[in-house]
């Protein structure tokens, strides 16, 4: 890709730019390295973008919300930083557009897939941190991502998939995976409802109804966020009192 064209591209992103081989290495996908040769792809500024991205959004939602508990900071932040998300930022900068791929991936139409736009993204941050340092990386990532940071603080998306931050928090945390169980429904055929709870090694620690069994598990799951202090201190080994959370979590 001539440079001129990277140059074009970081320009309408207003990003001033001191290594443009830092940005060139960002937009190389490892099937084009794999093709060419070349030993350099974007798969460590990625993981370092990936990296600065959480600290940046974590940071502006905790800094905007100083009442929020943990468990709604968390959700906001999945709400920015995801595979959908930023894709569709990748998408309205036209990064698919800039990337490079190999000859099999682009014929597959891999300048479209939401996994490798937000990979892209995610590299060309990291490549913003390196160049910039983390201050002003963290004032053009704001920027870049003003429109949906302002849609997350306004509820206009809704912050509704409990049961996967769950999941992805007590993997990371505990290195285990929360179990959901139906304990009972009831009412007419036309109108059931269903109580859920979530588990965790046999420790219920959340509940929840609903009006079919997945609305009734994400209920359960937002009732653990409610109560994620306690779970952490529990399975940490933390907690001073030692009263079973089961016993606190009565159906």
């Amino acid at each position: 890709m001539p440079s001129r064209e990277i140059e074009d591209f970081l320009r309408a992103l207003e990003w001033p730019v001191q290594n443009y081989n830092l940005y060139q290495e960002a937009l190389t996908h490892s099937s084009y390295a794999y093709e060419t040769q070349d030993s350099k792809n974007n798969e460590r500024l990625e993981f370092l973008g990936d990296a600065v991205l959480e600290l940046v959004i974590s940071e502006y939602f905790f800094k905007a919300f100083p009442d929020y508990p943990e468990g709604k900071l968390t959700l906001m932040c999945h709400q920015v930083v995801n595979e959908k998300s930023l894709a569709a930022v990748a998408r309205d900068l036209k990064l698919g557009s800039y990337l490079k791929l190999g000859k099999g991936e682009l014929l597959s139409g891999g300048s479209e897939k939401p996994s490798l736009l937000a990979d892209a993204l995610e590299a060309l941050v990291g490549a913003l941190f390196l160049d910039h340092g983390y201050s002003k990386a963290k004032e053009l990532i704001i920027k870049l991502f003003s429109p949906v940071l302002q849609a997350v603080k306004e509820g206009v998306l809704p912050l509704t998939d409990y049961k996967t931050i769950l999941q992805e928090k007590c993997q990371s945390l505990f290195g285990k995976t929360p179990v959901y169980e139906i304990v009972c429904e009831f009412g007419p055929p036309h109108d059931r409802t269903f109580k859920a709870v979530v588990k965790m090694e046999n420790e219920v620690v959340g509940k929840g109804a609903g009006k079919s069994k997945k609305e009734a598990e994400q209920a359960a799951a937002n009732d653990a966020w409610a109560n994620f202090g306690e779970i952490r201190n529990l399975f940490l080994g933390k907690k001073e009192n030692t009263v079973s959370f089961t016993k606190m979590k009565k159906m």
